[in-house]
């Protein structure tokens, strides 16, 4: 089966508030035609903390402008990087922004199922990452009070954490669902210093979604094959693992915006099923 190749959203607009990675209020439909044209298959959404009820995921006839797009362009929205979490954490302290953070991803689990959406990034990264044990306990808390509607809806919530293997995965063994997944970011745990190999043997089967991109030790991201990522040794383990989700472009964009994106399309084609 053919892999789908998406991208990011925002990475093929002008900036939105000097941000590629963004959802571009009140622009975003020209994305679909950009990806259609470099033939993308998908877009993965994001819903970012601010401007979020603007966000057509949550807003009124928003899902509808969605499937409208979807079936002109012939690019889908399959999922939804959700950002929002990474300013208001699902396991932050602040009873108030929790429950509030745990109310927005029951609207978005409610609304991506209109959409036949697969997965729901959750990021716990940088502010939001599950550092202290308290924070874990309070993220599987919210968690596995939502898994009910997202086994419901058949969406996965796939986490994106900066936990070392073995911590990342005694944290899927605590949420006992299959509706829990991982989100792999091939940059991301090259910048932190993983081994791929030791992450794929630790949940390689459950991975469901993976963003393409590249940084260095400890950097920021760099044009694919210029930093730290072994995309060698990544998609050699992947070959072990049956992996049929998307392939979503994260990659290092500047003012040259589609010319440097469609060039390390190109690039990462070769390793790709």
């Amino acid at each position: 089966m053919k892999s789908k190749i998406g991208v990011m959203q925002g990475r093929l607009l002008p900036k939105y508030h000097g941000r590629y990675q963004a959802h571009p209020v009140g622009y975003w439909q020209q994305e679909f035609e950009v990806a259609s044209n470099i033939g993308l298959d998908c877009i993965e959404f994001i819903l970012d903390f601010n401007d979020a009820e603007e966000n057509p995921l949550l807003k009124d006839g928003g899902i509808s402008e969605i499937r409208e797009i979807e079936n002109r362009t012939g690019v889908s929205v399959n999922t939804v990087c959700a950002d929002y979490f990474m300013e208001a954490p699902l396991h932050s302290e602040d009873l108030l922004i929790s429950k509030n953070s745990q109310s927005v991803l029951i609207r978005l689990l409610n609304n991506a199922a209109k959409l036949d959406i697969t997965d729901l990034v959750i990021p716990c990264v940088d502010q939001s990452s599950l550092g202290a044990k308290d924070s874990v306990d309070r993220f599987v808390e919210k968690i596995t009070a939502v898994l009910p509607i997202a086994e419901e809806k058949n969406i996965n919530l796939s986490l994106e954490t900066d936990l070392p293997p073995k911590s990342f995965l005694e944290l899927l063994n605590r949420l006992e669902s299959n509706r829990v997944t991982v989100n792999y970011d091939i940059g991301n745990s090259a910048a932190l210093g993983y081994n791929p190999i030791e992450e794929l043997d630790a949940y390689g089967g459950k991975i469901t979604d993976i963003h393409i991109k590249d940084r260095v030790i400890g950097g920021g991201p760099v044009v694919l094959g210029q930093g730290n990522a072994n995309f060698d040794l990544f998609f050699d383990k992947l070959k072990e693992f049956d992996y049929n989700g998307p392939f979503i472009m994260q990659a290092y964009r500047d003012d040259e915006g589609v010319e440097i994106f469609t060039k390390q399309l190109s690039w990462i084609k070769k390793y790709l099923p």
